[in-house]
């Protein structure tokens, strides 16, 4: 199975960076591409477009509402409910443009504490937690992350 994945966030903006943290932790693998995209998601189009992967998954810092660390897939249809930290478009336009090239789209949502000053501790253990299950390649739990 091909994946790309798409670590999205600040590096400077607290618990919004745990996507460029799982980036970075992430160990590489065959048939799958991890990027860190920083906050311009939509900057690294072309790498869906000439990969044609299987499945995309998007992690991102989202407000939920719910325990700081909380990890959930977020369906499409709730996309537009939560606050998803700034982007130049909205991600639920960009997994709709992601769906022309690829047989299935996850946003993985983490609850941020803060988003100032660094990563915390919580983030970096739920961070820890979903580096696990993906290097797995447990697609499943993945789907039902909740």
């Amino acid at each position: 199975m091909k994946v790309v994945i798409l670590c999205i966030g600040n590096r400077l903006g607290g618990d919004d960076g745990i996507g460029p943290y799982i980036a970075d932790h992430l160990p590489s693998a065959n048939n799958r591409w991890i990027i860190d995209c920083g906050v311009a998601p939509e900057n690294y189009t072309s790498i869906v477009r000439q990969q044609k992967p299987d499945l995309v998954i998007l992690i991102d810092a989202v407000d939920m509402h719910l325990p700081p660390g909380s990890i959930r897939n977020i369906p499409a249809d709730h996309i537009g409910t939560m606050h998803i930290s700034t982007h130049n478009i909205p991600l639920s336009v960009l997994i709709k443009y992601l769906k022309t090239f690829t047989n299935d789209v996850l946003l993985i949502g983490i609850q941020p504490e803060t988003m100032n000053g660094s990563l915390t501790l919580t983030l970096k253990k739920s961070g820890d937690k979903l580096i696990k299950i993906i290097d797995q390649m447990n697609i499943s739990k993945i789907q039902h992350l909740s």
